[in-house]
């Protein structure tokens, strides 16, 4: 099995060349500077190839085990998250105010694809916890964030997410877990809680699950649910001026583990809250909006999905060509010997170069989201950081759901370069695919995400952002038109530009429609998010063109520089086609998805 090499400089070309460092001009990170990102990428792909990657095959192989109403992790998971939590890496993007390390987001964002590529099954515990932190920072009480975010950012506890329900999937208005106010002001809840990804384990002393719940009283649907905070161990009061010491054991507890198609190392528990007395919980923000604050939380979670698909992208594109270039059969197509290695056939180029230039695309537009969610959150003016996070809630769904989906496809060619080895677990390959599969379902499946971008985003503001967006796009085509030997790329993109406005064109004016406005943008949604995703990544690839062709213009020869033109050649030219093919799908209507009965076959 290949080592996992975090890649640095891959990361490197995004961070300095393509965003030239923008996120350390913000006003919060003028004590940032390119050599610290540099010496902090460094550590992260040490910690992420040498504690993290070697556990990756060992914990799919072992999984967690029940015994007893406690989770055991897999061996060695233990001491991967100490060493990652006694290193600080789980406050790296959170402010300096809140005990973090104070780097901008674009850069937490590059090590969590690390970690991720190293063992996804267990980078997913800090990201989960990192979902939580958001959430109490925007809509914990002062009591809450001064006793609970301290050790969430420490790493010393760790958060979850408490949404679904065996009735109640991606429907959270028929959520029933009940939450009955106490004369303290605190709440007892009683209900069942599944698929909690790392809901319990033996890595951290406490886990701070958010939970979604209504109370007695409160009205049926999305409007009754509320946001309450259900530690697993009870922190001793009073909860103001604790330090954190904790007390007895909460009403919360792990009735299974689920027996998964991948990420074995990962925990994912049925909680049962509530089984004796009730399990102690403390609102969140306000009564009746668990849903919105709970968004706080998701939407950071679902920009880390896109950069966790990243990630096994990248590492199953390692695996690929390591073993291309390792592996003899056939006669080459070049040279005519008998015993060339398998790169050598152009069939398998063709993979290992899709593999490649997607991934870079991929990873370069959820860096550019990182970077504008910087400015959304630091720009110097109102106005830049409105722009900034309008691009920032039209970029999430198409990193999520893009990336995992175009995840699954990469993982499934590394398998496919191995040949009859990559099926073998063995090798590894079949791993990256089980684990890379989970992601387009979780936080939300790549369909909401769709809808998400073609009827909420594009319907708020008419595609205002997206329209934005597509404007970049066409700067960097007439770039690359302008530049001579890169002219035929710029020609490419264009079109799909043209395509994506046109394509925008239509699911506005179907969502406007009073007869079937839902039921069209519902059809369109999927493909037009696959359109969205070729055309941004293309743009992504575009701009990695011109920097490498300005840096080959001034006399680097670095093959590195090369291989950048080559993959944004492919992405362009070869992967963009597909994509834009999603017009004609769009343009061909609803009528047969409209007529279709699933049960009559």
């Amino acid at each position: 099995m290949t080592p996992y090499v975090a890649p640095v400089r891959d990361v490197r070309f995004v961070l300095e060349e393509m965003l030239e460092h923008g996120s350390l001009a913000l006003p919060a990170f003028e004590e940032a500077s390119p050599d610290l990102v540099e010496a902090v990428l460094e550590e992260a792909a040490r910690l992420a190839g040498e504690v993290w990657a070697p556990l990756n095959a060992s914990g799919d192989h072992q999984g967690c085990r029940l015994e007893d109403g406690r989770v055991t992790l897999p061996a060695g998971f233990v001491d991967a998250y100490q060493a990652y939590a006694e290193g600080g890496w789980n406050g790296i993007g959170v402010p300096e105010s809140m005990g973090g390390q104070g780097l901008p987001e674009v850069v937490a964002s590059a090590v969590q694809e690390m970690l991720h590529g190293a063992n996804m099954a267990l980078a997913l515990c800090p990201m989960l916890t990192a979902g939580a932190i958001e959430a109490l920072a925007h809509h914990g009480s002062e009591e809450q964030q001064a006793v609970y975010l301290p050790k969430l950012v420490e790493g010393a506890w760790t958060g979850t997410m408490n949404l679904t329900e065996p009735q109640a999937g991606s429907d959270l208005s028929k959520v029933r877990t009940r939450a009955v106010p106490q004369e303290d002001g605190s709440y007892r809840l009683f209900g069942q809680k599944i698929y909690i990804t790392w809901g319990d384990h033996d890595a951290a002393e406490n886990i701070i699950h958010l939970v979604l719940a209504r109370k007695p009283d409160a009205p049926e649907g999305n409007k009754g649910i509320s946001l309450f905070l259900v530690p697993k161990y009870l922190v001793n009061e009073p909860l103001v001026e604790s330090d954190g010491a904790l007390g007895a054991r909460n009403d919360v507890t792990c009735a299974s583990i689920e027996h998964k198609l991948g990420i074995h190392g990962s925990p994912t528990c049925t909680l049962s809250f509530g089984e004796t007395d009730g399990a102690i919980g403390y609102l969140v923000g306000e009564e009746g909006r668990g849903l919105n604050h709970m968004f706080t939380m998701m939407n950071e979670a679902r920009h880390k999905v896109g950069i966790q698909g990243i990630g096994v992208a990248e590492r199953a594109c390692q695996q690929a060509f390591a073993y291309a270039l390792d592996r003899t059969q056939g006669r080459s197509p070049r040279s005519g010997r008998n015993d060339c290695t398998i790169s050598d056939h152009l069939d398998v180029r063709r993979m290992l170069l899709s593999m490649r230039a997607r991934t870079d695309a991929l990873r370069a537009l959820a860096l550019y989201c990182a970077a504008q969610l910087d400015i959304a959150r630091h720009g110097d003016s109102e106005d830049s950081r409105k722009t900034a996070q309008a691009r920032v809630d039209v970029l999430i769904p198409v990193v999520k759901a893009f990336s995992t989906d175009q995840a699954v496809e990469i993982a499934s060619l590394g398998i496919q370069v191995h040949g009859g080895m990559g099926f073998i677990e063995e090798a590894g390959a079949a791993q990256l695919l089980r684990d890379a599969r989970i992601a387009p379902i979780y936080e939300g499946t790549n369909g909401i995400q769709a809808l998400d971008l073609a009827g909420r985003k594009l319907q708020r503001d008419g595609g205002a952002a997206l329209e934005s967006l597509i404007e970049e796009v066409e700067i960097t085509a007439a770039a690359l038109k302008k530049s001579g030997e890169l002219a035929e790329l710029g020609e490419s993109l264009g079109g799909g530009a043209v395509d994506l406005r046109a394509a925008m064109t239509r699911v506005l004016e179907a969502g406007a429609d009073a007869e079937q406005g839902a039921d069209a943008v519902q059809a369109y949604a999927t493909p037009f998010l696959s359109l969205a995703g070729h055309v941004l990544c293309a743009w992504q690839m575009g701009q990695a063109a011109l920097v490498a062709n300005a840096a080959q213009g001034a006399g680097s020869d670095e093959p590195f520089y090369q291989a950048k033109r080559q993959s944004a050649d492919y992405a362009i030219r070869q992967w963009l086609p597909v994509g834009r093919a999603q017009r004609a799908v769009i343009e061909a209507g609803m009528e047969s998805l409209a007529g279709f009965d699933a049960a009559v076959q």
